[in-house]
């Protein structure tokens, strides 16, 4: 698999081989898994219901068993009333769902592979952008070469070298998801749109290999 390389002009210098991330075999039970995954982690499950007993609304007995005519009823309280309590309703307890480690890569693998073989992963020189407005124009032109529409979701997958530095001049972008290359998941790589990778993190890939 291969990715186009831009230069801070959004020019297209050249090409690159990916690394053996991108070419992992399809799985999309396993990718659909991480999803799945990662999306329950993500919501706070705060949601809760009172039960009949937390209710605050009288529990005596709204009217005598026998001799009215109507059905027998305990406390206003229960379930079937207008204020009662709600049964079997969430009780405010997250669910955990959890992934052994070596399928999380796996899963990353995965969805890295679909977005190369989509021709959606293009590595970018950024280290020499001076501000936001050079990093805004840089992008839209991009997206204008990879037939995307202007403003387009994308995930800038940052070195730990250029965190600090390259991070302050994209963070104010609309649809512009910053994270650090490491720290990708399967979520935000699949979800993520075109994914723009700093090219120091490739150009460090092949100086370890030598």
């Amino acid at each position: 698999m291969k990715a186009k390389v831009y230069s801070k002009n959004a020019k297209s210098t050249s090409t690159l081989k990916l690394p053996r991330e991108f070419s992992e075999e399809e799985n999309l039970p396993l990718l659909a898994q991480a999803i799945r995954v990662y999306e329950a982690a993500s919501h706070p499950g705060l949601a809760r219901v009172k039960t009949r007993a937390e209710v605050a609304i009288s529990k005596r007995k709204i009217y005598k068993q026998k001799h009215t005519g109507r059905a027998r009823h305990g406390a206003k309280s229960a379930p079937i009333f207008v204020g009662g309590g709600i049964a079997h309703g969430p009780k405010g307890i997250k669910r955990e769902l959890t992934m052994p480690i070596k399928m999380k890569r796996k899963a990353l693998s995965v969805a890295m592979s679909l977005k190369a073989k989509k021709g959606q992963v293009v590595a970018v020189g950024i280290d020499k952008i001076q501000n936001t407005k050079e990093a805004g124009s840089l992008l839209d032109k991009i997206f204008l070469k990879e037939e995307l529409k202007k403003g387009s979701n994308a995930t800038l997958a940052l070195s730990s070298k250029n965190w600090g530095v390259v991070r302050t001049k994209f963070r104010n972008i609309k649809n512009i998801n910053i994270v650090l290359y490491k720290d990708l998941n399967a979520y935000n790589v699949f979800f993520g749109g075109l994914l723009i990778v700093d090219k120091e993190i490739f150009d460090k890939r092949v100086k370890d290999k030598k």
